[in-house]
This record gives C-alpha cells, structure tokens and sequence, in this order.
C-alpha cells in the first residue's frame, strides 16, 4: 500500500512505472523472436556495443539515444560483413566484434569522465527516468510494436524456416537485419532501465520463460510481454522498498518467473515430467 501511495503522489516513481512496463513488452516481443531464432548471443552483443554511441552523445552534448542507435546497427552489420565474407563463423564475429565496440565504449567514457553515467549505463536506474525518456520509450515501443504486427507473417515463416520463407520470395537477410534494428531500438529504450549489461536477461529470459508454456507464437509473445512487464514492476517495487538497484533486481525477477515457470509447467516442467515418468514406470511395472 505505502509503494501504491508513493506512486500516486510522486512523478519520478510514476515516469519510471511506465517505462518500466513499457521496457518488459517491448522486450519480450522481439525477445520472442530472438530466443526462436537461436540469436541469444547476438541480443548480448548489441546491448554491450551501443556503449561508445552512448559515450560518444554524452561527449557532443546529445541524447545518447541518436549515437546507441548507430552504433547499434554498425554492430550488426560489422558482424553480418565479417561472418559472409570470411570462414570465421558467426558467433565468432559475434564476440569479435562486440568485445572491441564494449571496450572502446568504457575507454570513451573513462575519457570523459563520467565514472556516474558509466554505472547508470552498465546497471540502469530506472528511479531516475526524465521525461524525455519516458516518452521515447514509448514512441519506441509504439514502433516496435506496430512493425510486429504489420510484418507478423513474415517474422513467422521466417523465423521458424529460412529456407521456406526464401522459397515463398522473403526477402531473408533483409527481414533478419530489420530484426536487427528493432532489436537495437529496445535495447537502446532499455539502457534507463536495466543497463547495459543485464539487457539481455530482458531479451531472452521472459521469452524463454514464455517458450516453457506455448507452442505457439503469438501466446509466446504475449505471456513474453507478460513476464516482462511483471518482472520490470515486480523490480521496480522491491528496489524502491529495499533500495536497491533497480536493474539487477529486474533481472533477478525475470528469473525467478523463469525458475517456476521451469518447475511447474504443465508440459516441459520438471515437476512433471517426473510425475509422469514414475508413472509411466509404475504402469510398465504392472
């Protein structure tokens, strides 16, 4: 009751409840398709290589969100370039390029001296949300979601089959770095939030949890956005009551839900895939 009063009565609590909602959806939505296409490593290393886009708006003075965004896509088509014009594979590209752009993100901003920005960058802190942020958040997310639905077909038959969706005329590599981009945008949008280095739990950990409980892709991606926006309130108000962190407590959420979700499922739990096999095993006996 005290945390409901609280966001009645004070803006920065009630800005970062929106845009901690907001963040879940719009990470669970492309982390359904992300989880789907086995690209884990490519959320983690988009997250981790807008930091020099990042430091590089702190330096000029603008919104770091311009420069996240292009060094986001950079990132993605660095990795694209190297992986189908060498033999070095891509999850090996992956790290290669990730690692340099992380790296040269900390050194810009050590050189700008910006030691506090840095830990919001890495850890987020979603308590302090301007306004700003909160509305291109939002914008964001209203992007994001507006290009899923209008292009749902072509993400489904791509995303399950490659090979099918280029023989129906897809246009695949096409398709795969527009997922690029929107992931760039969510995680730009999740920066505020729950930083650089945890972003990932938000990509695939509400979308995993959300793969335990469906066959189906579009129940996957709304109890996706479901877990996500719980973890991100369910965050919000344990680091608001303790004083916490709020990026690593969101985190932290995300797998709790993943862990019941991972015990109890009807199908794919281990709970009960237990009690059938004994008795599977007790009917065999019989």
């Amino acid at each position: 009751m005290e945390f409901i009063q609280d966001l009645m009565n004070y803006g920065f609590l009630q800005k970062a409840f929106v845009t901690s909602i907001m963040v879940g959806i719009i990470c669970g939505v492309i982390g359904s398709f992300i989880v789907l296409r086995g690209m884990a490593l490519m959320g983690d290393a988009i997250s981790h290589a807008v930091l020099p886009g990042v430091a590089i708006s702190y330096m000029l003075g603008i919104n770091y969100f311009y420069g996240a965004v292009v060094t986001g896509v950079l990132t993605a088509l660095g990795i694209g370039v190297i992986s189908q014009n060498s033999r070095v594979k891509s999850d090996s590209s992956i790290g290669l390029v990730f690692s340099a752009f992380f790296a040269l993100g900390i050194i810009l901003i050590t050189r700008a001296k910006s030691a506090t920005d840095l830990t919001q960058i890495l850890f987020g802190n979603v308590l302090s949300v301007r306004t700003s942020d909160m509305w291109l958040t939002l914008i964001v997310g209203a992007v994001v979601l507006l290009a899923v639905i209008i292009f749902y077909k072509e993400l489904l038959v791509s995303s399950f089959d490659e090979t099918m969706a280029a023989a129906y005329g897809l246009r695949v590599r096409l398709i795969h770095y527009g997922i690029m981009v929107l992931l760039t945008l969510v995680t730009v949008a999740s920066l505020q939030t729950v930083g650089v280095i945890l972003v990932v739990s938000m990509l695939i950990t509400p979308a995993s949890t959300a793969y335990l409980l469906t066959n189906r892709l579009s129940v996957m991606i709304g109890l996706a956005s479901f877990f996500g926006a719980l973890s991100a309130v369910l965050g919000l108000y344990i680091s608001f009551l303790y004083n916490m962190p709020s990026g690593p407590v969101i985190a932290l959420a995300t797998t709790a839900i993943f862990i019941i979700a991972f015990i109890f499922s009807p199908k794919q739990g281990v709970l009960w895939r237990a009690v059938r096999g004994n008795r599977h095993r007790a009917a065999i006996g019989k």
